[in-house]
């Protein structure tokens, strides 16, 4: 079956689409990519993954057509970052 894996950095966006067996888990679908060894810094164990923008846990089994996406933390307060007047006026 045939999956999508997305991850983006600042400055780099990387969207794969690979063929897999059909019992492939979330984990496996990563690890077969080759995403871990372009992006070393990724830490599955800290990071947190969806499919489809929906959170799952890395032994989810994958469906066809699915895209696994690798999110980053936040890197800023959404307290402290000043808001943009929703009128279009700065």
């Amino acid at each position: 079956m045939q999956i999508g894996i997305a991850y983006s950095e600042p400055g780099q966006q990387l969207w794969l689409n690979i063929e897999v067996p059909d019992t492939t888990t979330v984990a496996e679908g990563i690890e077969r990519s080759g995403i871990l060894k372009q992006f070393p810094h990724i830490d599955l164990g800290a990071q947190k993954v969806g499919v489809f923008g929906r959170l799952v846990k890395l032994d989810a089994a994958l469906k066809p057509g699915d895209r696994i996406e690798i999110y980053r933390g936040i890197i800023a307060d959404p307290e402290t970052v000043p808001r943009r007047d929703t009128n279009g006026e700065d």
